[in-house]
């Protein structure tokens, strides 16, 4: 007989079997639990209507984040606590700040997206602390939830007014204590209906049941997984499921490199990295989907996945990161360019899984950009994804990394652009020679997203702007440069 599912959730522990290991959360809500207030607006993760908050401890600590039920998985709440749109009301029967200000502040119109932006509303209220938060805070919370009816105003007025009501209370220290009973000190195995949800708890339990079941689907995030269910409509029978992994989720730092466990969100680990990499990430990092896509998915998934035109990848690899992969017979270190031998196929052997990622800090000398385009600017996926890395010695580029998504059918280095940099001096001679050179390095594919010739052609105005912004001559700012790329 298979263990239940156990979460906390409405006051309760809530104890689930017999339901699909696929089911997503928000199934589990509306059709056995009866919440209904979380909508089902797109089933991919993009419209923001599903939006919950679930609360997790993370070495001892109580972490809240907003996340998509549309396309995670009912036996990921194991351990957790789930918050939907039915908790915010008070214990006196009165409005929770969050709703009232969405009243106040005509934040609603059809209604039907209002959940989800009270519920990434309200994770943002219990970060905020009573502070009144930034625009590009609140922007940044409700990247992930689209409107057809208000235009935002509204919606941003009452992010703002929220936390000017009289304030709600939230017991932090008491949902801690409630998780830290829910807590396993094994692996947990699910199983319902002829399949199976592995979790295990440390890295030997994964390695174990990776070499025992080299077939299992291994999940992190389930960003990009969870849309084979609910869109492909595919059958998994066997997962292997990372996310209580604690030697996953670790960032270590030492004197020359940033490790960052398989596990950590792209959220964290965006965060651990723009704090070496401020004014070359920061934009890469708020473009990068939306918050609850980055709260759920992790950069170790998305290394993993190796989509061509995952964001990433190309400034993973122009700093010259370094994957570590682990299987029954230990560890094995390769530079992630080398990782990706053709279009979705990796360097992974049977039984081995991504365990980390080694990332170069700053070192003297370099000059590093990554540029992304799309159609939007917020929640797109790139028609051209670039970085650039040169190392100057003096005036001379003693090195250089370029790498490209979007434009091949893996992430890929500019090789012969970077064979015309190496050993010149970086003026506006060598970066036109490269700029020619990536017509040898690539031949992009033309799509819904971009015509080759258009790619080709940003491609090479991209390393103009590189060129604009880190000449020694008279670089020009970043802000000066956004419009220039698309030419």
């Amino acid at each position: 007989m298979s263990e239940p599912i156990r979460f906390f959730y409405r006051g309760a522990v809530q104890e689930v079997q017999n339901v699909q290991p696929t089911q997503t959360i928000l199934q589990h809500l509306r059709e056995d639990l009866h919440c209904t207030g979380t909508k089902e607006g797109c089933a991919e993760g993009d419209c923001g209507a599903c939006t919950v908050v679930i609360g997790s401890l993370e070495d001892g600590r109580l972490e809240l984040r907003a996340v998509n039920s549309c396309i995670q998985f009912t036996p990921t709440l194991d351990g957790k606590a789930l918050f939907t749109v039915e908790d915010l009301q008070q214990p006196d029967g009165s409005l929770h700040p969050v709703q009232q200000a969405l009243v106040e502040c005509h934040g609603s119109q059809c209604g039907f997206c209002t959940p989800g932006f009270a519920m990434s509303l309200w994770g943002m209220y219990l970060k905020q602390e009573g502070r009144v938060p930034l625009r590009c805070q609140i922007d940044d919370a409700l990247s992930g939830n689209l409107c057809r009816c208000t235009g935002y105003r509204p919606i941003i007025d009452a992010a703002r007014r929220m936390v000017e009501l009289p304030p709600a209370s939230f017991d932090r220290a008491a949902l801690a204590e409630r998780l830290r009973l829910l807590q396993r000190t094994h692996g947990f195995s699910y199983e319902a209906q002829g399949a199976r949800f592995h979790t295990p708890r440390t890295l030997e339990e994964l390695a174990a049941l990776r070499a025992e079941r080299p077939g299992a689907l291994l999940l992190a995030g389930s960003t990009d997984v969870g849309l084979w269910v609910t869109k492909q409509m595919r059958e998994l029978d066997d997962i292997i499921y990372i996310g209580q992994v604690d030697a996953l989720k670790t960032v270590r730092e030492s004197a020359d490199t940033l490790e960052i466990g398989a596990g950590v969100s792209l959220n964290e680990a965006y965060a651990a990295v723009c704090r070496h990499y401020p004014d070359e990430l920061s934009e890469m990092w708020q473009r990068f989907a939306s918050l609850p896509i980055r709260n759920a998915g992790t950069l170790g998934g998305n290394v993993a996945n190796g989509s061509p035109i995952g964001d990433s990848m190309p400034w993973l690899i122009a700093l010259g990161t370094r994957i570590v992969v682990r299987g029954a017979a230990g560890e094995r270190v390769l530079a992630l360019e080398d990782f990706y031998l053709g279009y979705q196929q990796k360097d992974l052997r049977p039984g081995e899984f991504v365990q980390a990622l080694r990332i170069p800090l700053p070192r003297a000398g370099l000059r590093f950009r990554s540029y992304k385009l799309a159609k939007r600017f917020d929640q797109d996926i790139s028609a051209v994804c670039a970085a650039f890395a040169l190392t100057l010695d003096g005036d001379t580029v003693a090195s250089a990394r370029i790498a490209f998504g979007g434009m091949a059918a893996t992430p890929r280095r500019a090789a012969m652009a970077e064979a015309a940099l190496t050993g010149q001096p970086w003026n506006e001679a060598s970066m036109r020679a490269a700029m020619d050179a990536l017509a040898q390095d690539y031949a992009p594919l033309s799509d819904m997203r971009a015509s080759g010739a258009y790619r080709m052609r940003a491609a090479q105005n991209l390393m103009r702007r590189f060129w604009l912004e880190t000449r020694s001559d008279d670089p020009l700012p970043a802000t000066a440069v956004n419009a220039f790329a698309a030419g």
